[in-house]
């Protein structure tokens, strides 16, 4: 790991915008950008294209350290996965929840977490994810937790999917996404807290603007 690249870690539960701030926040800044929950999902989208049940932990664990993933501005936002783009791919809710499930197995973040370390890189790194500022980058100089109430994260949640022309159910996101927090706040691996010194941003009443602002704005002021 390198230490001397300076790190931006925004932590949170699912659809609190995470991906959408950070992703604005590396632009901005002209930093490297880790979507840690990308790769588990590219992980499940990986398994599935292998053949591979998610049971089988020691074959999942051997797929996780041979994962060949980047993350690309061109000028969108691409995730790629041994050369093909999977963006696509990742976006429905069952990989969302299979992602949520591999994420809980202990040796499956073991095998991804000097993956996710290898992202950091000069001129500096922006990471978000559930366990960025406690686990994977605990010496991060800047720490973010954003969160927002459940509806408003279910609805826009709703909203992103239809964009991209998904038939979705508010009710059915909803009760989904307070499935992923119990699952990711209790695991045993890593599970999902604030991290100690980091600033806490509920953006229930804030646009994705004014977040990339306050962040930005943190980060340029030290």
């Amino acid at each position: 790991m390198n230490a001397a690249a300076p790190v931006v870690t925004l932590d949170g539960p699912s659809g609190a915008g995470k991906g959408t701030v950070s992703r604005a926040v590396a632009q901005k800044l002209g930093w490297h950008y880790l979507d840690s929950g990308a790769i588990y999902r590219a992980l499940a989208v990986d398994l599935m294209h292998r053949g591979l049940e998610s049971r089988n932990e020691p074959a999942v664990v051997d797929a996780a350290g041979r994962m060949d993933l980047e993350f690309v501005f061109n000028p969108g936002f691409s995730v790629m996965l041994s050369g093909k783009d999977i963006s696509s791919s990742i976006q429905s809710e069952a990989c969302g929840n299979q992602a949520s499930r591999l994420a809980a197995m202990p040796g499956v973040r073991k095998a991804l977490l000097e993956k996710q370390r290898g992202f950091r890189k000069p001129p500096g790194l922006v990471a978000d994810g559930r366990d960025m500022g406690t686990v994977v980058f605990p010496d991060a100089r800047f720490k973010f937790f954003l969160t927002a109430s459940p509806q408003i994260r279910a609805e826009r949640r709703v909203k992103q999917l239809k964009e991209k022309g998904m038939n979705v159910n508010l009710d059915k996101i909803i009760t989904e996404l307070l499935e992923r927090d119990q699952r990711d706040e209790n695991r045993e691996a890593a599970p999902l807290r604030q991290a100690d010194g980091a600033i806490f941003i509920d953006s229930s009443e804030m646009t994705i603007d004014q977040v990339v602002e306050r962040v930005t704005h943190a980060v340029r002021g030290h």
